[in-house]
């Protein structure tokens, strides 16, 4: 297919043309082959005109637990804190199979669809025993609704008798998760162009695996040419857990670790020293930082705005440590929290865009071909209708006005090439049977 969005109202790239108005993009197939504000030569299978539309790059969600979307808003744990919310739910979790793996993925990945995601990652850690294949079966079901996909291969080694938090039946030896590494890269990771579906490595935290397995995680991830990404700096009870078992801050661990380099993100970072972030800053280490989560829990506020110069991105964290999944809300909440802590100019409505979508992609290593609106990138593409309620007499500044004016939903979202919504409608295969199922399976998980 050759589509030709002509008409566009403000189109902002993020890219070297910055913001266009009555603007045109061409794409034939996965990739865009025309930006600019005259109209392009040549004949298209579809025109679309955007008229009312704004026009960005798809937002790139770069830390989320999708299988959590099984367990938003368990009373039992809506007022805890992190460890007290974790050592719960895993009782909750630790009966997560196959069907219950893709039914989640595909809704959660839905639900990121409507709010703008086109690319998502993920971090499963959890694995009960003998049921590995719940990694292949988030794949499938990501793939069922049409996202690009940068899954992590997550892992567990240490359960309450070693010190940690989990139950013995979701960890792991540290022998099978090494093997599982392999076999997931082999199979799923794509290093070429426009992939898909790429993989990463992520232990799940300090506290769930040994320094042994860190250490080799890294050397896989620099053998196999992978990232590396994991929780870091979450929460005071991290710190402290941190300087009394390991006699170092977070970041300082990690760095003895060898955790400090290009390839690792991580998610978080919200009690962080300011030398820390020099630190940080110093070896391009990228973050996720998820708002939303932080509040939730109540962990604490990242230096966000002290961070600026880093490669920074946004993730929407579990569906039980948000209990939604909604990117716009993730990027409102971003710019709204560093106003509480450091004043109403401390990150502005295209800052907090950039988070999402191009400083995403930056943090995936995936900025070659997505995170923006180019020629030669992806068709990744987002727009929201202008004649909504939400906007109206909030059009001084469109761009501006998804997140100061609450934008609810996304009125379009094409993924290489494939539109996945439409007027504001989800153009997803049986999603209706899988809310279904998903509450059905929410339903036995919780009353065990």
């Amino acid at each position: 297919m050759k589509y030709l969005f002509k008409n566009i109202s403000h189109l902002a790239t993020f890219g070297p043309q910055k913001e266009i108005t009555n603007a045109f993009v061409a794409v034939e197939e996965n990739v865009i082959t025309y930006v600019g504000k005259e109209a392009p030569e040549g004949e298209f299978d579809r025109t679309v005109d955007c008229s009312n539309m704004i026009m960005l790059p798809g937002f790139v969600n770069t830390h989320h637990h999708l299988y959590q979307s099984l367990t938003r808003n368990v009373r039992k744990v809506q007022n805890s804190k992190l460890f007290d919310w974790l050592v719960n739910l895993y009782e909750i979790w630790k009966n997560l199979d196959e069907e219950a793996s893709y039914v989640s993925a595909a809704v959660a990945a839905a639900e990121m669809a409507l709010s703008g995601v086109t690319t998502t990652s993920d971090m499963l850690y959890l694995y009960p025993e003998g049921k590995n294949s719940i990694f292949d079966e988030e794949i499938k079901g990501v793939s069922h609704v049409g996202l690009r996909f940068h899954p992590t291969r997550g892992a567990m080694s240490m359960s309450k008798k070693d010190g940690g938090l989990p139950p013995d039946s979701v960890v792991q030896t540290e022998d099978e998760i090494l093997s599982e590494y392999e076999r997931v890269i082999s199979k799923y990771h794509d290093r070429s162009k426009y992939a898909m579906t790429r993989v990463a490595l992520a232990p799940c935290s300090p506290f769930s695996v040994t320094e042994k397995l860190m250490i080799e995680t890294r050397e896989m991830a620099e053998e196999k040419d992978v990232l590396l990404h994991t929780h870091l700096s979450e929460t005071k009870d991290e710190d402290e857990f941190c300087v009394e078992k390991f006699g170092l801050r977070p970041v300082d661990y990690m760095d003895k670790l060898g955790w400090l380099n290009p390839r690792v993100w991580f998610a978080h970072l919200v009690q962080l020293k300011d030398e820390e972030i020099e630190k940080l800053k110093k070896h391009d280490v990228g973050v996720a930082h998820c708002p939303s989560s932080n509040m939730r829990l109540g962990s604490g506020i990242a230096p966000i705005t002290k961070m600026k110069g880093m490669r920074i991105s946004l993730g929407v964290d579990g569906s039980a440590s948000n209990d939604t999944g909604n990117m716009i809300l993730e990027a409102r909440n971003a710019m709204l929290l560093q106003r509480v802590k450091y004043g109403a100019d401390a990150l502005t409505p295209r800052e907090a865009l950039e988070f999402a979508t191009l400083g995403g992609a930056k943090v995936l290593r995936m900025d070659d071909y997505i995170g923006s609106i180019e020629v030669g990138k992806a068709a990744d593409l987002i727009m929201f209708d202008m004649n909504k309620l939400e906007f109206a007499g909030g059009l001084d500044d469109p761009v501006g006005a998804i997140l100061m004016c609450d934008a609810k939903k996304v009125d379009f979202n094409m993924i290489n090439g494939k539109i996945i919504v439409e007027d504001g409608k989800l153009l997803v295969e049986d999603i209706e049977k899988l809310i279904e199922r998903q509450n059905e399976i929410s339903n036995r998980l919780l009353r065990g």
